[in-house]
């Protein structure tokens, strides 16, 4: 069998080093707000290429409390418009509707699966205070068009870079382009913690203050509550493991290039698509990381039970979008036709660093040999 993802070998691929970072915590006797986390902050700021980073509970936390911090500081209010995706995971989205914030769903470009930046102008009103750009399965989503609305406009530009940990936007990384970016170290993702753990990074030395406070009960100092706060923090153990993995992610990031590599010069049937960049070549240069290796078919439901019988495990990011969700049902009448044919179609191949040749074969040649 070949698993979609396999945590245990990909963790066990970096010890001794978690378990000595794990007995350090534990010996140590501080658990949340330590050493250790701010050790992580500091050093992922300097990779990402940002000022500051605050470590959260979750990647969704890290994106609802941007939102917050921005309403804290008077810069955006209830019934205010932020464009996002039509094609994304729903925790982008929530993440605004959450603030009492409304999204305005913008179709992503077909060759991308990321936003299309000519698409955005139109959608535009008096009421928007922001650009949600997700940077989905990996690829890098800016470009010089939302910099010009951005500028243009005078808009908030938030990232979600739950899935593109070490990708680059030219000389930079995503995660450091806009106002503020959310980041996800879910388990599965390529900075993985062992649990659910984010960050948000950010230029802004306001925002950051009001963040980072924000997400401690609205406190500053212990007792005093100055906003109507959460508890979102990233704790020690997790924060250390995210630091020994933080070390390989380049490497563990070309890996999958090669991977995705693999996949488009081995993988030769007419009944699917494979994933490219805009001029219809495979992205194999750092604006990938290659989170996810989609394919799109019309037949993706029969491939995928071939593949299972096989016994290669596959899944599908996302079946429903969100437009169809029942959490959003006033938008069921909604027709968005590009996100509605990628959602139908689409199917992903195991892609991550500790997958073998021989494993690589098989997925390709079961692949080929289908129909």
């Amino acid at each position: 069998m070949i698993s979609f993802l396999d945590l245990k070998k990909i963790n066990e691929s970096f010890e001794p080093e978690i378990s000595r970072a794990i007995k350090n915590v534990l010996n140590s006797g501080w658990y949340l707000l330590g050493s250790e986390t701010k050790k992580f902050e500091n050093e992922y700021s300097e990779y990402i290429g940002s000022d500051h980073c605050i470590g959260v509970a979750n990647g969704l936390d890290a994106l609802r409390l941007i939102f917050r911090a921005y309403i804290e500081l008077g810069e955006m209010k209830e019934g205010d418009e932020i464009i996002v995706p039509a094609n994304t995971y729903i925790a982008s989205i929530l993440a605004i509707t959450d603030n009492r914030l409304s999204p305005v769903l913008v179709e992503p470009a077909l060759s991308t699966f990321n936003i299309d930046p000519y698409l955005i102008e139109s959608r535009i009103t008096e009421r928007t205070k922001g650009i949600m750009i997700v940077h989905l399965y990996g690829k890098n989503a800016m470009h010089p068009e939302i910099q010009r609305l951005v500028d243009k406009y005078n808009l908030k530009l938030i990232e979600d870079n739950a899935q593109a940990h070490g990708a680059f936007y030219g000389k930079s990384r995503t995660g450091s382009l806009g106002n503020a970016a959310g980041h996800s170290f879910y388990p599965g993702k390529n900075l993985g913690a062992i649990g659910d753990a984010g960050a948000v990074t950010t230029n802004n030395d306001t925002l950051a203050d009001v963040i980072r406070t924000l997400a401690n009960y609205g406190s500053k100092k212990k007792y005093e509550n100055i906003y109507q706060g959460s508890n979102s923090r990233l704790d020690e153990i997790q924060a250390a493991i995210l630091r020994v993995k933080l070390n390989r992610l380049d490497i563990d990031n070309q890996k999958r290039r090669d991977v995705a590599q693999y996949y488009s010069e081995n993988i030769k049937n007419p009944h699917l698509i494979l994933p490219s960049s805009n001029n219809g070549q495979l992205s194999t240069d750092n604006s990938h990381v290659w989170h996810l290796f989609v394919i799109r078919s019309i037949f993706r439901d029969k491939l995928q039970a071939h593949l299972s019988e096989k016994g290669i495990q596959t899944i599908i990011h996302y079946p429903i979008p969100p437009h169809r969700q029942g959490a959003y049902k006033a938008w069921n009448k909604f027709r968005f036709k590009i996100t509605e044919e990628i959602h139908d179609q689409v199917l992903s191949l195991p892609i991550n660093p500790v997958l073998t040749i021989d494993e690589l074969f098989k997925i390709t040649d079961t692949i080929n040999k289908w129909r």
